[in-house]
């Protein structure tokens, strides 16, 4: 019999990938990046509005037909390869990253009145202009609605799907009022690919409903009416173009319809599994299972946790969700995160620039990065240049870094903006297992944890757990090619189950990153006053005096470089 493949569609925030891969084996025989057309890498901004982040539609489907095609035409060297053999195609993107839509299912950014709206456009997941929104929403939930906040981590972020809705009906209302209903781009790829684009026939994901949507079947689906209209009467006409039910990738959102068949070289009628975030199925395509915290580390971080619907879980503060099946079918799904970890490395190079275009490299960087000692830096970070996403959800927040001095060199810099998203990771690590979550297993993957050992190690040694790497360099793509494999099933050459799926199709990197118990002792000092800070700073009612905190850092840092 002929090796069936299946496709995994990875549409991140500057670019998308494809990636097909052997559902019998694992084995990835093509695979392609594009890099957005539109904006600065693939993102819209405007300067007067540094909150700003849009991405434009047409970048999605032009960046499907390059990637699949470049990656069958790679395919097709390897050795007994036929595009007829692809089985079914998943989907993942970032989110929440919605789409203002007419009723043809049509986004207006392509209609002449909007060509050249940004608010138009898909508001992309960094987008953070409607702060003041969510605020308000937080606030309204908690007087007439505290099961929605319960469900949501207790806070509702600027970075999901009501905030940026109703903040475009206040400052965008031609937009608002233009749009039939909204959509997230994780539905709506699925949609276009499948000819199911009218709003009525489109396939919503349960993992963008429940875990930024405010969706949950114990209160009927979508918040209801009274309290959207206490926010907005023009959201009650929204949400009554929004469908009561929402769906798991293990579910199909409909067959490749045949204009992107014959785009993409394909067979027409195989199965396109329900989107999902790229966080969630990077949790996928890196075995994701009870017990195991998955990190996904890019330009942000994601963490994920699964726990089975059989076993009472309670309501966590601080998460991004807990969501029935939003990862595992028979299971919770479980969402943390950073709101940027790449992004502050990558501000420190780019923006701040140290030492010029040769020195100041992530490269160069993490050379002379490597050498010094935990705590010799005397320095210590707050990783909120972005804001906080992971316990405080509150993206008001801003960064701030302690202890710099007239000798303060840049590589100190450098490893201590890194140290303190090892801090953050921690403070979410310890949130899951303060309510019963315990992490056996660290799994990361992401560019960062292949292309950086140094960020591993220090991770580990901040964590004080063994780290694990996703043997896939591509794992969200490669999780949205497990669902594919799963919506095809047996009887066409893929899997009924997805532990039978990531078991066959998944794997780990035999280099494991081992915690320096000597650098995990320092590593606990420095952690005690990351706390301080991160309490003093991001809560309203803690009361604390920081005056030995600088002391204290000092104190460290002399005591390890006279060692």
């Amino acid at each position: 019999m002929s090796n069936k493949y299946s496709i995994g569609l990875d549409f991140g925030t500057n670019s998308v990938r494809a990636l097909i891969v052997d559902v019998s084996s694992g084995e990835e025989v093509g695979t392609a990046v594009w890099d957005y057309a539109h904006g600065d890498a693939g993102v819209i901004m405007d300067s007067r509005y540094p909150d700003l982040a849009r991405q434009h539609p047409l970048d999605y489907m032009t960046g499907t037909e390059v990637t699949i095609r470049k990656a069958l035409s790679q395919a097709k060297s390897h050795h007994g390869f036929l595009s007829e053999n692809v089985i079914g195609i998943g989907v993942d993107t970032t989110g929440s990253s919605p789409l203002p839509i007419d009723h043809n299912g049509t986004p207006l950014a392509f209609k002449a009145d909007f060509e050249n709206n940004p608010d138009a456009l898909a508001w992309l997941w960094k987008d953070h202009t409607s702060h003041a929104e969510a605020a308000e929403i937080t606030q309204r939930a908690a007087e007439m609605r505290p099961a929605y906040l319960a469900k949501c981590g207790g806070i509702y972020s600027s970075e999901w799907f009501w905030s940026k809705l109703l903040h475009c009906r206040r400052t965008a209302p031609d937009v608002f009022d233009a749009s039939y209903t909204w959509v997230e781009i994780a539905d709506w790829i699925p949609a276009f690919l499948t000819g199911n684009e009218i709003p009525e026939a489109m396939i919503r994901g349960i993992c963008a409903a429940g875990h930024k949507a405010m969706f949950h079947s114990s209160w009927g689906g979508y918040p209801d009416e009274t309290f959207l209209g206490s926010l907005d009467p023009d959201l009650v006409r929204l949400r009554r173009n929004l469908p009561d039910n929402a769906y798991p990738v293990s579910r199909s959102a409909g067959g490749l319809c045949r204009d992107w068949a014959h785009k993409l070289g394909l067979t027409a009628g195989i199965p396109v599994a329900v989107g999902a975030f790229d966080a969630h199925l990077g949790g996928v395509g890196s075995g994701i299972r009870a017990g195991t915290l998955v990190k996904i580390i890019g330009t942000s971080t994601c963490d994920m946790m699964v726990a089975p619907l059989t076993e009472p879980l309670p309501d966590i503060p601080g998460l991004c969700g807990i969501v029935p099946e939003s990862i595992l079918p028979g299971a919770y799904g479980l969402e943390a995160g950073q709101s940027a970890v790449g992004d502050i490395f990558n501000w420190f190079v780019n923006q701040i620039q140290p030492g010029g275009s040769e020195t100041g490299s992530h490269e160069a960087l993490t050379r002379r990065a490597e050498k010094l000692k935990p705590g010799e830096s005397g320095l210590l970070n707050l990783d909120w240049q972005n804001g906080n996403r992971t316990i405080l959800v509150d993206q008001r927040l801003t960064g701030m870094l302690l202890g710099l001095t007239l000798h303060t060199t840049p590589e100190e810099i450098y490893r201590a903006l890194i140290e303190s998203t090892a801090f953050g990771a921690r403070i979410i690590m310890e949130r899951f297992e303060a309510y019963g979550l315990k992490v056996d297993k660290i799994i990361n993957c992401g560019g960062i944890s292949v292309k950086n050992p140094m960020v591993m190690q220090i991770y580990a040694d901040v964590m004080a757990r063994p780290l694990e790497i996703a043997r896939s360099a591509q794992t969200c793509a490669l999780g949205a090619a497990v669902a594919a494999s799963v919506v095809a099933g047996s009887a066409a050459g893929g899997h009924d189950r997805f532990e039978t799926a990531m078991d066959q199709m998944t794997g780990v990197l035999e280099q494991k990153f081992l915690p320096n118990p000597r650098h995990a002792a320092v590593y606990d000092q420095l952690y005690a006053l990351y706390k301080q800070l991160h309490n003093i700073f991001g809560t309203p009612d803690y009361q604390a005096n920081l005056f030995a905190v600088m002391k204290k850092l000092l104190e460290i840092r002399d005591e390890i470089r006279s060692q």
